[in-house]
């Protein structure tokens, strides 16, 4: 299984490059539109924006300062293809707030299965 990490200046881009790669497909039926994965994709997700610095709350419970956001958006996929998604496939350095696919860690490995105590 292959997971990737991808970051798009808007969604619009994002949806375009997945679209263009065969990731999905728009199917049109009685004028119902749908996403319909493709080519071995199991999930698409849309993060959206990624907080890089959290907003700071004063003792009265507002906000102070603003939080700050990376760049662009964000997406994961998870798929049986191999994609070339060059520079919009990123590696996230801090895993602990990042979206994971259960069963699977971030860095494409899967997870050993843990036995409930």
């Amino acid at each position: 299984m292959n997971i990737y990490k991808l970051q798009y200046t808007d969604k619009a881009q994002g949806d375009a490059d997945l679209l263009a790669k065969g990731a999905y497909e728009v199917v049109t039926e009685e004028g119902v539109s749908q996403e319909v994965y493709r080519n071995g994709t199991q999930a698409i997700v849309y993060i959206g924006k990624i907080v890089e610095i959290p907003a700071t709350i004063n003792s009265e419970g507002e906000e102070s300062a603003a939080a700050v956001y990376y760049d662009g958006v964000f997406y994961d996929i998870m798929t049986t293809e191999e994609y070339d998604f060059g520079d919009n496939e990123v590696s996230p350095t801090n895993t602990q707030f990042t979206h994971t696919f259960a069963g699977y860690a971030n860095n494409n490995i899967e997870l050993e299965e843990v036995e409930p105590e």
